[in-house]
């Protein structure tokens, strides 16, 4: 029998490229809308995440991803990938996702005020590219 030893997170994290994004940054306001902007190239390519870690607690940025997780998708990236879609429709007051379609063709609408309660930020994932 042949086991394989897992690498520690720390370790994985110390193996990310220059070019890959930290959840810290995800996690910001205002790099959130530069990922929004880099997303749009990256969703031509069949980009993966690096790894993945669940939110502790609520930000702007959680509250983007708990809209796309709740519509079926891990992110902004890969809901560009999967219904080829140049831009999202966000709140301008906010910032938050306005509407997205899920992968059935039905689409979620959502209100500009905060979706995901704090009894929920713990089920989002972030995902690390």
């Amino acid at each position: 029998m042949m086991t394989e030893e897992v690498p520690h997170i720390s370790s994985c994290l110390e193996e990310l490229d220059e070019f890959s994004i930290s959840h810290k940054e995800v996690l910001k306001k205002s790099n959130f809308r530069k990922m929004s902007e880099v997303s749009g190239v990256m969703a031509n390519a069949e980009i993966k995440p690096k790894f993945t870690h669940r939110a502790k607690k609520w930000s702007d940025g959680v509250e983007n991803l708990y809209r796309f997780q709740q519509a079926g998708y891990r992110d902004e990236i890969e809901y560009k990938q999967v219904k080829q879609v140049d831009m999202v429709e966000y709140w301008p007051e906010t910032g938050f996702v306005k509407k997205l379609q899920r992968r059935d063709n039905t689409f979620y609408y959502y209100n500009k005020q905060r979706e995901c309660e704090d009894k929920e930020v713990h089920k989002v994932k972030v995902y690390v590219y």
